[in-house]
């Protein structure tokens, strides 16, 4: 499996570009002239109380329960959830970012990205292959224009792994603010860790090899402790980038654009260890 093929599957903003490593942060003008139909947008704030707010993010959860994160949906079913984005999306529309309220761990809940509805499609297509939870985990408490991101994506393989989490892929980036709602990704590294191998297997491989209590302390630690990292380079050794558009935030929701198109739903999640 060729891993350097995982950034466009799993960096979330689908229409990444590349730049070179000395001229990765693009300036705010920039960014604004190469993407204006994100950069330029200022849409107008409205009046709101909290029930109303309230109310339109629960009619969101709600369209989007029984799609299995995006998977399952007809067109009509992407229309009413459009709306429903696009009616929350007017609350806060002109605050800056909060980078204190954005630090933390998002639960992917919904997504219309092809390049992550692939990974849902490929465990449904092979049962062998599991998918389980996706998660963005921001790292920018304290800081003032910017942080890390990681994708962290739970999957397994039947049999030889755990259930849904036998394995963690992690999609590393620094990310910069370029405008009010848009953040500039410059994508580091790739890695595979957190190997849990299953009890079945576990249970053909001890009789065949060592006694129990010995791969117990010696084979599985070392599988645990495994950890593959790849970083991310085109073919000309470029850093990979690209604009998100962060179009809601607030304490407990997180909803995103990517710049080549589709959609992102998070609710907050609790911390990753």
């Amino acid at each position: 499996m060729d891993l350097l093929a995982f950034p466009s599957l799993l960096s979330f903003p689908a229409g990444n570009r590349d730049f070179h490593e000395t001229n990765i942060k693009p300036s705010a003008a920039r960014a604004r002239k190469r993407f204006p139909c994100l950069a330029n947008t200022h849409p107008i704030q409205i009046e709101y109380n909290e029930l109303d707010l309230e109310n339109k993010k629960q009619q969101l959860l709600s369209a989007i329960q029984d799609t299995q994160r995006g998977l399952m949906t007809s067109s009509h079913q992407r229309s009413f959830i459009e709306e429903a984005l696009v009616s929350l999306e007017t609350y806060h529309a002109a605050a800056p970012f909060d980078l204190g309220k954005l630090d933390g761990t998002w639960r992917l809940q919904y997504t219309s990205a092809p390049d992550v509805l692939i990974l849902l499609e490929s465990a449904a297509t092979f049962p062998i292959f599991q998918v389980g939870q996706i998660f963005q985990k921001f790292e920018c408490k304290n800081e003032s224009d910017g942080g890390i991101v990681r994708n962290v994506v739970r999957w397994s393989i039947r049999n030889l792994l755990e259930e849904q989490e036998g394995a963690t892929l992690l999609v590393s980036a620094r990310f910069s603010i370029v405008s009010v709602r848009n953040i500039y990704l410059q994508f580091q590294e790739i890695a595979v860790q957190n190997i849990n191998i299953s009890e079945e297997l576990q249970a053909l491989i001890a009789p065949a090899i060592l006694p129990r209590l010995f791969l117990s302390l010696q084979i599985l630690q070392f599988i645990r402790s495994f950890k593959a990292q790849v970083p991310v380079r085109n073919a000309g050794r470029q850093a990979v980038g690209g604009l998100y558009y962060l179009s809601y935030l607030d304490g407990n929701m997180l909803l995103g654009r990517a710049d080549g198109g589709g959609v992102f739903v998070f609710t907050r999640a609790q911390p990753l260890v």
